[in-house]
């Protein structure tokens, strides 16, 4: 190694070390490159965090029975449209808090933290209501057989019935990325998923007086974790070790900011229920193939996660450069920040496209031996991975959008791309063609794509700068 070299990878350690401590949370001078490197390795690493329980999980599910499995693919389809409503608060609480600090308002920036953390609570209980008393229900629409509606209730019934740990967790975790505090959003993930590692297979098998739950042990893991996790976060916004320290007082219903809060978020919102409830339809389209199919579409999309979520990571540090900078007038630097961060987002992702292209079906083979399962997850993760350096550019690009408070773009795009192209082109394919589940794969990949290019023409028009929130 030379002495360049030595010093570069020293540097670079020194970086690290600093990124995961989370040593800086202001971003609107100095290096990009390293503005970029500071904010996205706490969330990379955040994110891988999400996707190695997301992994785990599965794991011990798939031990269960290929019903529990498609119990959790059904399950999660379905609420993803109430993570709808979180989403869309994360996006508008990241863009106005950036846009707050950025600007040096740190008042206005815990105003706003404290109206998003009181909408959560508020869908979050309706929705709780309504998931726990119509479990089966929910099961049943999205053409569950009656078998696995028997034994999958329990944890359909439990995650909507907690689902305001999970809403909580990512909508606090997106004031601290706001707020340049990425690495504590980092340890709360790593807090929240190590519980649910641990507690996963003595919930789902059983251990000492604690009896077998089967999959609905994963949904009581989870609710543990998450809920630990969050009381972590609200320690830290009480007692003031993030940029944002929020006090009793500040606890009071500010119309204004709220209504600010609901406006930024309608679009984030939509924009996510568009594509939400387009992965809806497909699961259903896919269920008309077989629980073996639809599990191995189930474990298809949970080792996507494990390397969408690091890619999502980078995508969530442009928004927030976008938000910081535009909050402190420099709109060329942000977009030289997207520019970049896309960039090095399309590196990681080409990779892990060639190892999917090389061992899909060895990969979903460590989750399941049914041959059925296999070959049905394998050709997912192959012509999924295909569109992978298109998928990165998309999802930097539109987050860039939501960081700078243009959640109305991106919900325009998703409705071309989602609604008007990837759902009657699925079923065209799967069944006017009877390519079957295929028919579907091939329509998400195409999709994926279309989001990239339109996104990328609409970003260099320019209009998102002019956006105020």
């Amino acid at each position: 190694m030379t002495p360049s070299s030595t010093l570069t990878f020293k540097k670079l350690v020194r970086y690290f070390i600093q990124a995961v401590a989370g040593k800086e949370n202001e971003f609107t001078s100095g290096s990009i490159r390293k503005a970029i490197f500071m904010l996205s390795i706490p969330m990379i690493l955040e994110m891988m965090m999400e996707s190695i329980f997301a992994i785990v999980d599965i794991a011990y599910v798939s031990q269960v029975s290929v019903n529990a499995v498609a119990t959790i693919g059904l399950t999660e389809s379905v609420i993803t449209l109430v993570y709808a409503v979180a989403i869309g608060l994360s996006m508008a609480a990241t863009a106005v808090v950036a846009r707050r600090i950025g600007g040096k308002d740190v008042q206005g920036a815990k105003e706003a933290a404290v109206q998003a953390i009181a909408l959560g609570v508020l869908v979050s209980g309706i929705v709780g209501v309504i998931g726990f008393l119509y479990a089966k229900e929910i099961l049943a629409l999205m053409g569950a057989e009656p078998d696995l509606i028997a034994e999958g209730f329990g944890y359909t019934r439990l995650l909507f019935g907690g689902n305001i740990t999970i809403l909580l967790l990512f909508l606090i975790n997106a004031i601290f990325r706001g707020a340049g505090n990425a690495s504590i959003a980092m340890w709360t993930l790593v807090l929240s998923n190590g519980l649910n590692i641990i507690l996963d297979p003595i919930f789902i098998f059983g251990w000492g007086p604690i009896p077998e739950y089967g999959v609905m042990g994963a949904a009581i893991a989870t609710n543990i974790g998450r809920g630990t996790a969050v009381l972590f976060q609200l320690a830290i916004l009480f007692f003031g070790w993030s940029a944002i320290q929020i006090k009793f007082k500040d606890m009071v219903l500010r119309v204004a900011v709220m209504l600010n809060l609901i406006k930024v978020s309608l679009g984030g919102i939509a924009q996510f229920l568009i594509g939400t409830s387009s992965w809806v339809f497909l699961m259903r389209m896919i269920s008309e193939f077989g629980s073996e199919v639809l599990a191995g579409y189930t474990i298809a999309i949970r080792v996507m996660l494990f390397t969408l979520m690091p890619s999502w990571g980078m995508s969530n540090a442009a928004a927030t450069l976008v938000g910081q900078n535009l909050g402190a007038k420099q709109p060329e630097r942000a977009e030289t920040s997207v520019w970049k961060t896309g960039k090095y987002n399309a590196y990681f992702m080409g990779v892990v496209s060639i190892i999917y292209l090389l061992f899909a079906y060895d990969i979903v083979g460590w989750f399941n031996e049914n041959p059925v399962v296999i070959e049905n997850g394998g050709l997912c993760l192959q012509i999924i991975a295909l569109g992978y350096i298109f998928y990165a550019y998309g999802m930097v690009v539109t987050q860039a959008f939501n960081g700078a408070g243009d959640t109305g773009t991106p919900t325009k795009i998703n409705l071309v791309a989602f609604w008007m192209f990837q759902l009657p082109f699925a079923y065209v394919a799967a069944i006017t063609f009877e390519l079957g589940a295929m028919g579907v794969f091939i329509a998400i990949t195409a999709a994926e794509v279309l989001l990239a290019i339109i996104s990328i023409v609409w970003f260099k028009k320019g209009n998102w700068k002019k956006v105020q929130v």
